[in-house]
């Protein structure tokens, strides 16, 4: 009997671990499932990205197929367009890949959350009216009349300050319904930090932020809602991403920078301002690209940055590092084609570097 209940001890024990390696290896098969399973890169946050963003994966998923029929997920990118506030604020969700914002975090918020960034593309911020009779970048605009008009100081088209800025051209009777960004935006932070240079009322009552409390106008949710706002009022003016504005033939101003010259959004002048950034000098590449020095430069320059989480898998940090270097590698035609900037050849071995120091130090 003894040897009996020995057994029957003995059958239950091996039993037991037999279940425990089960439940440990099923464990181990879910975590290895879910390390390696085939999904999108996942981003979320500016619509003054979304554009080139959108034809840089097309572009990924081509290069990565080589020419065969099979597009695997892990060649895809599931892209957001919920504002620069919206992305950062889904980054804590962990299936998020990478944030896309208009506005550089500082580095000390970087440390502070874990997260690592760098610029991938360069554009600009265009002030679109609808004024009958005046042509693309014919209208100048003082930098301190355009903080007057969301002030609501400047409340008519043939107000002083304007008709002193354009010698040259007849402003109607007309009254300004000035368009914002009710959204959290990049674009805006953009514009406000010109105002913010341009006028010290602005400076001291606004400043510079994604969501501000707008003293006057109308607000829109997202750039297309802007546009339609636009194009729907007579003597309108509002403020989107430069190539969006371009496709749509809206007449955008030309705008007072901080040299006194009126410049008109486009490549040139923001390469003029970006050229005057001294990236060495940077920590994450943390700048401000607004109202730069620069006779040629375009006072409401922008960068679009890729904030991303350095506590995720490595396998995760990499794909997103080589879904931004095919795009710096190959995709500039695509930018320029949409009206952006690529990024100039040094600033883009910088940021490569950069990631190679992320890697020795996650090991």
């Amino acid at each position: 009997m003894a040897g009996r209940a020995n057994s029957i001890v003995a059958a239950r024990a091996l039993g037991l671990l037999a279940a425990m390696f089960l439940s440990m290896f099923s464990a181990m098969t879910v975590l290895a499932t879910d390390e390696v399973r085939a999904e999108p890169i996942r981003g979320a946050g500016s619509t003054f990205a979304a554009p080139v963003i959108a034809r840089w994966a097309h572009l990924y998923g081509q290069v990565r197929a080589d020419g065969g029929d099979f597009v695997s997920p892990d060649w895809t990118v599931d892209y957001e367009l919920v504002g620069s506030l919206a992305g950062l604020m889904r980054l804590e969700q962990p299936e998020l890949d990478f944030a896309a914002s208009d506005v550089p975090v500082t580095p000390e918020e970087l440390e502070r959350r874990g997260h690592r960034q760098f610029p991938f593309v360069l554009g600009g911020i265009a002030v679109v009216v609808n004024l009958d009779g005046v042509k693309v970048g014919e209208l100048r605009l003082p930098g301190a009349a355009l903080a007057d008009i969301y002030l609501g100081r400047v409340t008519k088209w043939n107000d002083p300050a304007l008709t002193a800025a354009n010698p040259g051209l007849t402003l109607p009777d007309l009254p300004i319904a000035p368009v914002y960004r009710k959204d959290g935006s990049g674009s805006t932070f953009a514009l406000t930090e010109y105002l913010s240079a341009a006028s010290p009322e602005w400076r001291e009552r606004l400043g510079a932020a994604t969501l501000i409390a707008w003293p006057v106008g109308t607000g829109a949710e997202g750039t297309q809602d802007l546009i339609r706002a636009v194009q729907a009022t007579k003597g309108a003016i509002a403020y989107a991403e430069f190539g969006q504005v371009a496709r749509t033939s809206m007449p955008f101003v030309a705008l007072e920078n901080a040299s006194g010259r009126f410049v008109a959004p486009g490549p040139e002048g923001f390469q003029a301002a970006i050229d005057s950034v001294d990236w060495s000098q940077t920590r994450d590449f943390h700048a401000t690209l607004a109202n730069r020095p620069g006779e040629a430069a375009y006072p409401i320059t922008a960068a679009t940055f890729a904030i991303v989480p350095s506590r995720r898998s490595r396998a995760r940090i990499d794909r997103v590092h080589d879904f931004f270097r095919l795009a710096f590698d190959q995709g500039g035609r695509d930018a320029r084609a949409l009206g952006y900037v690529p990024l100039p050849a040094s600033l883009v071995e910088r940021i490569k570097q950069y990631w190679t120091e992320e890697q020795n130090t996650r090991g």
